[in-house]
């Protein structure tokens, strides 16, 4: 066998082990050593094993990872973000589904400050389902919403997707950062727009609620976002006016998240403890997969595999649209069996050389490449956010039901990714202002 068909059929094993459920991780390392092992000898794959991961890991810009991460758990176990939701109800229970309007605007709040989706529902799930179904709100509309609504999680800074694809594609995050607040915010303009088209068709699906909050009420409700507006305003202030680099930015939150959670004195030992021990566990589980991607990187270009088959996709007549429309099948594909860092991880070796040979900005792609990942954790069969939200609901709702739930909003983000591609300028503006 040839180099390149040494590479290929690596691919093709790898996408067999994945199928057979092997952690994504392990397969990537080991087809890669394997592969390595068989173009360039024992010594050199044993010596690529050692020195690709130490220097992966040992990356500055990596470390901001962890930080995110412990930033989102402190302000989940501390509870920071219930008030974002109190508020939101208090201010939109008038409009038609304004709970379920409430849920989306929580989310957005919560996803300023924690970069992930998972964590994002289930912290509203656990906060606004049980206000929906007491208010006798649909139950598929109730959960559907609040799954979808924590697709914002990654999308809104800080964005943990956004931070690994900006190593790896050697852009900067702060530019990704950027461009991820106008498809966060639209995102949140598209889910609030069907919440409000649907009820408004079907009143029953979100019954009103007949509250009489007076004014003084919800000036008093707004008192208790201030954690959230403050960590925002010391990361995001800090980050876009140069007083620190988005890879501190992150201990930077952290930091404000804890001296927040002591002044509302809702951080115990045991919190934090738990806090540490998950971002621990999850920074672990992303470094493996990280670092196989890495070796797969380095796999791919001994081989030549990563060059041909880029060279056999920009070869074709088809063109640069042709080309993005064909990779969005992919992961929209990928996305409904991988999880979402594993896809990009997997991917991105491969699809990075395609695009940089067309037109489309890496920037662009980066933030698309983030919204068609969380449009995977909701699609069946692996709809993480789907699951989450059984998990938070038990028996209430069957996972059906939840499904069946997230499809209006599947359509409007269907329709935001062909608006993206259709005017990439909307995604790249604000980023092209900053430089």
């Amino acid at each position: 066998m040839t180099e390149v068909q040494v590479g290929v059929a690596g691919i093709g094993v790898l996408m067999f082990l994945i199928a057979l459920r092997v952690p994504i991780g392990i397969a990537l390392i080991g087809v890669s050593f394997v592969g390595i092992w068989l173009i360039m000898g024992w010594n050199i794959a044993w010596s690529t094993l050692s020195n690709i991961p130490y220097n992966f890991a040992s990356s500055w810009t990596l470390s901001s990872i962890p930080m995110f991460l412990l930033l989102g758990f402190v302000c989940y176990h501390t509870q920071l973000t219930q008030g974002m939701f109190r508020a939101a109800r208090m201010w939109l229970s008038s409009l038609p589904g304004g709970l379920a309007i409430a849920s989306v605007f929580g989310s957005a709040g919560f996803a300023a400050v924690s970069g992930s989706s998972v964590a994002c529902s289930a912290a509203m799930g656990r906060i606004a389902i049980p206000e929906m179904i007491k208010y006798k709100y649909n139950p598929e509309l109730a959960t559907g919403t609040v799954a979808v609504a924590g697709t914002i999680g990654a999308l809104i800074p800080p964005s943990i997707i956004m931070i690994l694809y900006g190593i790896i594609a050697q852009v900067p995050i702060s530019n990704l950062f950027l461009g991820g607040i106008t498809a966060g915010l639209l995102t949140m303009i598209g889910y609030i727009a069907v919440i409000v088209i649907r009820v408004k068709i079907n009143p029953e699906l979100a019954p009103d609620t007949n509250e009489k909050i007076s004014t003084s009420e919800k000036i008093l409700a707004l008192k208790d976002t201030w954690p959230i507006f403050v960590i925002m305003l010391g990361i995001f202030g800090g980050l876009f006016s140069g007083v620190f680099t988005p890879t501190e930015a992150g201990a930077v939150g952290t930091f404000l998240a804890c001296i927040v959670a002591l002044i509302k004195k809702t951080m115990t030992w045991k919190n934090f403890q738990i806090a540490i021990l998950e971002t621990l566990v999850t920074t672990c589980a992303l470094l493996i997969i990280a670092v196989g991607a890495s070796l797969l990187t380095r796999f791919l270009a001994l081989t030549g595999a990563g060059n041909y088959i880029s060279d056999l996709v920009i070869g074709t007549d088809a063109t640069p649209i042709i080309i993005i429309l064909g990779i969005v099948l992919i992961y929209l594909l990928l996305g409904m069996f991988l999880e979402p860092i594993g896809a990009m991880l997997l991917t991105l070796p491969i699809v990075l050389p395609i695009i940089g040979a067309t037109d489309y900005s890496l920037i662009w792609f980066g933030v698309l490449l983030t919204k068609l990942l969380e449009i995977g954790m909701i699609t069946p069969p692996i709809g993480m956010n789907v699951f989450v939200i059984k998990g938070v609901v038990n028996n209430l709702v069957t996972t059906t039901q939840i499904f069946k739930g997230i499809m209006w909003f599947l359509l409007m983000d269907l329709a935001l990714v062909a608006l993206f591609i259709a005017y990439p300028q909307i995604l790249t503006i604000l980023p092209s202002m900053a430089s």
